[in-house]
């Protein structure tokens, strides 16, 4: 049973946070934001220490959740993550002092499974016993893993809190597929073939999901993976994003052709697969949809009903997501 807490939510202005404050309020909690944007009840850059302890003071929350980012898309390049890496590392680090001073007895922080390491893992299924936040083969992808290795470090590392760390899968959904879809309208987002490379995917809903049952289930001091069932490559994954929103298919290029994108080559290089077993089993938390297909065909037809008219007739002007697919 649920247990009402107040909660702050670093992040809540995000697409992520803005699923997690609904999958929060659902669950009986109440949930004020903290970030810079007017969207937050707390104003405060989670990079300035000083400016985030000043806002928190005199205030009291039982749990803090961290779910900053500084992506508004997907990363293309290395340079696209930095913000980010800083947020995880120093914005987690302000935040850690943040939950204390507030009193909160629970952090949980959101994390990513590409902190397992980038490249091929084969057919191994990565749990959360296995490393976490090994060395990065370049200095970009340390950067990136460190970031991810610090987070959860500094998470786990507040003794007198109760640490939780949710790897999520690649996020797709409403408010983060939206993205794609001016880029294949255009057709600015060139694929290369996976060729058997496959990547975790979790809907933001169910990810959202996930966290509330955090809140009330999670061990201190675990990480869980929180996935779909059904790994997909990178290249189906937008494919199927484009059949279900009748948009052109992606431009398939050579793989090679891609290492301008630096960060996106490294992605469509990887191949990566995660067992959620251990948050179906302790958090009480099962996907929603089984894999982002299935979440990809329920988006697709939401966003079909969306232009329909009252009569149920498609309008003829409906553009993105119309029936007919290319």
């Amino acid at each position: 049973m649920t247990t009402h807490q107040n909660i702050l939510l670093a992040g809540a202005s995000g697409v992520l946070g803005r699923h997690i404050t609904r999958a929060l309020t659902e669950a009986g909690h109440t949930v004020t934001g903290l970030g810079r944007g007017p969207a937050n009840t707390v104003r405060a850059d989670i990079l300035d220490r000083e400016a985030t302890l000043r806002a928190v003071d005199g205030l009291h929350y039982d749990t803090v959740v961290l779910a900053a980012t500084a992506l508004s898309r997907a990363p293309l390049r290395h340079r696209d993550m930095r913000a980010t890496d800083a947020l995880r590392v120093d914005g987690t680090a302000h935040l850690v002092e943040a939950a204390r001073a507030t009193g909160a007895r629970r952090i949980i922080a959101e994390s990513m499974v590409f902190g397992y390491g980038y490249g091929d893992h084969g057919d191994h299924v990565l749990t959360e016993d296995g490393p976490f936040g090994p060395p990065g083969t370049t200095p970009a992808l340390e950067q990136h893993i460190a970031a991810m290795r610090i987070k959860e470090q500094l998470t786990f590392g507040a003794t007198d809190m109760e640490g939780i760390a949710l790897r999520f899968g690649l996020f797709y959904g409403a408010g983060g597929t939206d993205t794609l879809l001016p880029m294949l309208r255009r057709r600015q987002l060139p694929v290369a073939d996976d060729h058997g490379r496959v990547l975790p995917w979790v809907d933001l809903a169910d990810a959202a999901r996930a966290v509330a049952a955090a809140v009330d289930h999670g061990r201190p001091g675990q990480a869980y993976n929180v996935t779909d069932r059904t790994p997909l490559g990178f290249a189906a994954h937008v494919r199927s994003v484009a059949e279900e929103f009748g948009l052109p298919k992606p431009m398939t290029v050579p793989l090679w052709t891609m290492r301008p994108l630096s960060y996106a080559h490294v992605m469509m290089r990887t191949t990566l697969r995660a067992s959620s077993a251990k948050a179906e089993r302790e958090l009480g938390w099962t996907p929603l949809h089984a894999s982002s297909r299935d979440g990809l065909a329920a988006l697709g037809a939401a966003a079909r009903e969306h232009v329909r008219d009252p009569a149920g007739t498609p309008r003829p002007d409906a553009s993105a997501g119309s029936p007919g697919r290319r």
